[in-house]
């Protein structure tokens, strides 16, 4: 087995068990794969600032410009109210921030927006234990349909 087939069954690997982890996730997981994404694919972007290696960089950068204007687009103004427009500045921001970041191979740009995101992160994490957790409880008070 050659190195270039390794590397490409590999990466098949990754991809067909992230496109299951997919498959099989609720809205919260999915904003937090997305989230996930785009802090790894930051850090990513820095590893290729640190290397020099220009083509890795922008690769990195541009996925992660793609995610945050996925997350921006799935935001609901209609019902998610100010929480929605919060989010939609934050997001907008940090499009800024990644644009000066790849630009100008700033990582205190780079720090400031994983510590921005990683909160929001962590907040959709809580968010689906606690919305897991009441549905636990309506399960528990529903009649036994086999009673």
């Amino acid at each position: 087995m050659t190195y270039g087939y390794m590397r490409n069954a590999s990466a098949l690997y990754q991809e067909t068990s992230a496109r299951g982890s997919v498959e099989g996730a609720d809205r919260h997981q999915l904003t937090t794969m997305l989230f996930d994404g785009v802090i790894d694919r930051i850090n990513q972007a820095r590893g290729a600032i640190r290397r020099g290696d220009v083509p890795a960089k922008g690769t990195h950068f541009s996925r992660a410009h793609a995610i945050i204007s996925e997350l921006r687009g799935s935001l609901d103004h209609a019902q998610g109210g100010p929480l929605a427009g919060r989010l939609d500045a934050l997001y907008d921001y940090v499009s800024r921030r990644l644009l000066h970041a790849q630009l100008n191979n700033d990582e205190r740009a780079i720090d400031e927006i994983v510590d921005l995101l990683t909160p929001v992160r962590d907040a959709w994490r809580q968010i689906r234990t606690q919305f897991l957790a009441t549905q636990g409880n309506a399960a528990s008070h529903q009649p036994n349909a086999a009673a």
